[in-house]
């Protein structure tokens, strides 16, 4: 099948690449010309783990392309995916112009019928939205359906692949059976594709995301309480996690989420309820905790230091808002940065992906370590803001050896008290006892 893609983001390549992986030829398609030339060449533009393998392959079997032009992109194309960025306004609405704007220019460039979807995360009601800006040049018969994604960075083309499910929002039997023929090859071990209409589709994406948000946000709050009780989160999350109505996953206590796509869509949610004059508390609450969860180490590192950091240097091992991505959207690496600048501390970081990216953001307001070691040489303190594999089980003699002073601010809960207390180490974390303090 022919397929189009517009947007070459996270989103865009993730699915063009996983649709060519499928059999299927694609053609993605995007403004940025030197994203694009660099595409065009081979090189990939984004870090997840297992997608360049794909993408080689494919573009090596000539089935994966990129242009600049959305005529030539979408020329034979059965299907067209729009995997537009949708970022908060000033009012936390997403905005649409990207999407709404490449629909008015497919209108006139449409020769047979096709489905448009709606691969972005967008508010309920775009559907409709899309469908009347393509309707105002269409010559030709179309349908716009919402199919939202649902993967996890780091892990996108397994999820991609091997979806739990796959979500179709559309009304119209000719869609429908497009794409059950498309995600055929992603389904046949059975998982679902469930299929709704466009609002309910456009809303699940919201929810789901919001929901596990709320979940991650709720956990934070646990372990807050655990530090004023002198109980362990740890122990906490095992006894609620293994409840099959709760589950194990997302209940790990940290400095809050981020990245681009909880904050984005708790705020988008919270909007679009605002906009129907529903008063969603739970969702203000849960943006209102992450907030101050982000820099909730940073107290704690001025009472170890007699409430002043001039002067004292902090290794920040982590960048990204989570492992195995170089996305640093919402980071909350960035916000203990500026605190801990702010309050007069040098800060020496490292990450395994996400350094340019912050690099290009922030220049020197941090310096930059070639390893997880040199950031800890001469420091004052440790503080990890990721939980990377390479952190978990590092040399804890030579990390000893660098710093001033045996302490470590783990925002990710990475070692074991008992661990820390044989040590030596001062050791704080999230909702657990302090070791040696």
């Amino acid at each position: 099948m022919k397929i189009a893609v517009v947007g070459t983001g996270y989103v865009g390549l993730v699915t063009g690449t996983c649709f060519a992986e499928t059999g299927n030829n694609v053609t993605c398609i995007d403004i940025d010309e030197e994203k694009v030339k660099s595409l065009q060449n081979g090189k990939i533009t984004i870090y997840e783990p297992g997608l360049d393998i794909i993408f080689d392959r494919n573009i090596k079997q000539d089935r994966l392309h990129f242009t600049t032009d959305l005529a030539e992109g979408i020329k034979g194309a059965k299907i067209i995916f729009l995997a537009l960025p949708t970022p908060p306004g000033e009012d936390g609405s997403a905005d649409l112009k990207y999407i709404l704007k490449v629909a008015e220019d497919l209108g006139p460039l449409l020769e047979n019928y096709t489905v448009i979807i709606d691969k972005s995360t967008v508010p309920v009601g775009t559907a409709e939205k899309v469908t009347a800006k393509v309707a105002e040049n269409a010559k030709v018969e179309f349908d716009v359906v919402s199919n939202p994604e649902f993967l996890r960075e780091g892990v996108a083309v397994e999820d991609f692949m091997k979806p739990d499910r796959v979500v179709i929002g559309t009304q119209s039997e000719k869609a429908k059976h497009l794409m059950e023929s498309l995600y055929a090859p992603l389904v046949r071990q059975g998982n679902p594709i469930i299929f709704m209409d466009e609002k309910s589709a456009e809303l699940t994406k919201y929810a789901a995301n919001s929901f596990l948000a709320t979940k991650i946000t709720f956990m934070n709050e646990i372990a807050n309480m655990c530090e004023l009780l002198g109980a362990d989160v740890d122990a906490v999350r095992k006894g609620v996690g293994t409840d099959s109505r709760i589950g194990k996953r997302f209940l790990f206590a940290g400095i809050g989420y981020g990245g681009s796509c909880f904050p984005k869509d708790v705020q988008a949610l919270a909007k679009s309820a605002e906009e129907v004059n529903y008063d969603f508390d739970i969702l203000k609450s849960v943006m209102a905790v992450n907030e101050v969860q982000k820099t909730k180490m940073i107290p704690k590192i001025k009472h170890y230091f007699g409430g002043d950091l001039s002067g004292k240097t902090i290794a920040l091992w982590g960048l990204a808002f989570k492992p195995y991505t170089d996305d640093i959207r919402e980071a909350p690496s960035l916000y203990n940065i500026d605190e801990l600048v702010a309050a007069g501390a040098t800060v020496k970081c490292y990450d395994p992906e996400a350094m340019d990216n912050v690099k290009k953001l922030i220049g020197d307001k941090a310096i930059f370590c070639k390893d997880a070691y040199e950031a800890t040489k001469d420091a004052d303190a440790l503080f990890i803001a990721t939980e990377w594999p390479v952190f978990r089980t590092p040399d804890f003699e030579q990390i000893a050896k660098g710093l001033n002073n045996k302490v470590i601010f783990d925002g990710r809960n990475l070692y074991s008290l008992h661990d820390m207390e044989e040590l030596g180490f001062t050791y704080f974390s999230i909702g657990r006892f302090t070791v040696n303090g």
